[in-house]
This record gives structure tokens, C-alpha cells and sequence, in this order.
């Protein structure tokens, strides 16, 4: 009974961070500051390719999938893949249904928001113990092999992806630094304060982030 409990509080977990962080990136391109690494890659690739932002985001984990399947010699975990293109997808109806119309924020306001929604969608992901967004399982990774601080590493490859969109024509600005600084350095800490203050079971992943079933 605690088990399907445990379960059932990790499936909400992920829903609301899928949800949350959803609702942050779609701020982040509401503000028309720039938005984060990934979409600047998805927006930008969409400027040559006819696709949608959750089919660009499911490209990216399938990488970021394989990548970590070869490195570690695992097959890959099929969670991170449907929570890019879940999270695509909810970012595609947002931009449709446009609801940051009716906030009374400056793009400042929405950029601020944006960057907090992020970072606690992210936290509540990692938490769940499912489903972790392939770019964190790449990172994380990256961060068992050599030793790194999470944030370098997620930052090395959001950088990347960034600099790709942008080459191919996606928009970069001021919130495209923020969601890198901003972001990256608060995800860390979001998940050690719900496990410690907030008492939300914390399943390590960032201490042990390829415990994976064989």
C-alpha cells in the first residue's frame, strides 16, 4: 500500500512538472525576450523543416537518449521521450491558445515568471523519479562520468543547442541567458529544499542518475 502511495505522489509529481515547466517555456517565448536553449534550437529548426515544437523536442531527447544509451551501454528508458513530446505538445496549444494575453505583467514580469516555472518544473520531474527530461539525463550523465557540477554540464548542453537554433535562424535574447543562469543554478537547490523542508521523497537521482533497470 505505501508503494502504490509512493507511486501514485511520483505520477502527480511528474504531471505537475510536465505542466509546470510547460507553462514556463511557453512564457518564455510570450515575453519576446529570447526564449530557452531548447526551443531557440525547435524554433529554429523549424524555419527549415516542416514540424511542430513537440516533434522538434522529441528529436532532441531521441539524441539525448542515444547519446546515454552509448555511453553507459543501457538500453534507453522510453519516460524522458514521452515527456519531451508531451511537453511539446502542451507548449503547442499554449502558443495557440496564447493565455499570457490576459496577464498584467511587462515582458519583464513574464520573463521572471518564466524562469521560476522552469526551474520548479524541472525540480518536480527530477523528483518524480520518472520520466526525466532527457537533456537532465544526458547532463546528469555527464555529471556521474566526470564529476562535474550538474549545472556546467546541462549548461554545455543547452549551449549547444542554443548556438545550433540560433545558427538556423531561431531567436536569441536576453531571456535565452537568463533561462542558462537562472534556470541551471536554481534546479539544484529546488530539489534539495523539497526534500529537506518540504519532506517530498527525493529518489537521488542527481547523486545517482543511471540507476536504471537492466
Amino acid at each position: 500500500m505505501l508503494i502504490a502511495r509512493t507511486r501514485r505522489n511520483n505520477y502527480f509529481l511528474y504531471l505537475a512538472g510536465c505542466l509546470v515547466f510547460s507553462g514556463g517555456a511557453y512564457l518564455f517565448m510570450h515575453s519576446e525576450l529570447g526564449t530557452d536553449p531548447l526551443d531557440v534550437f525547435c524554433l529554429g529548426l523549424m524555419e527549415h523543416l516542416p514540424v511542430t515544437v513537440g516533434l522538434s523536442q522529441t528529436l532532441v531527447a531521441v539524441m539525448c537518449l542515444v547519446s546515454v544509451a552509448l555511453w553507459t551501454r543501457r538500453r534507453p528508458l522510453p519516460g524522458p521521450l514521452f515527456t519531451f513530446f508531451f511537453c511539446g505538445g502542451m507548449i503547442d496549444l499554449l502558443r495557440w491558445s496564447d493565455p499570457a494575453r490576459a496577464l498584467p505583467l511587462s515582458s519583464v514580469g513574464i520573463l521572471a515568471l518564466a524562469v521560476l516555472l522552469c526551474a520548479y518544473g524541472s525540480a518536480l520531474i527530477i523528483m518524480s523519479g520518472f520520466g526525466i527530461r532527457a537533456i537532465d539525463l544526458l547532463a546528469l550523465t555527464m555529471t556521474s562520468r566526470w564529476r562535474w557540477p550538474f549545472w556546467v554540464t546541462k549548461g554545455l548542453i543547452e549551449t549547444a543547442l542554443m548556438l545550433s537554433g540560433w545558427l538556423m535562424g531561431g531567436p536569441l535574447g536576453i531571456g535565452t541567458a537568463c533561462f542558462l543562469l537562472g534556470v541551471d543554478l536554481l534546479i539544484q537547490p529546488l530539489v534539495f529544499a523539497h526534500s529537506r523542508m518540504l519532506r517530498i521523497p527525493n529518489p537521488e537521482l542527481l547523486e545517482r542518475p543511471l540507476r536504471a533497470p537492466r
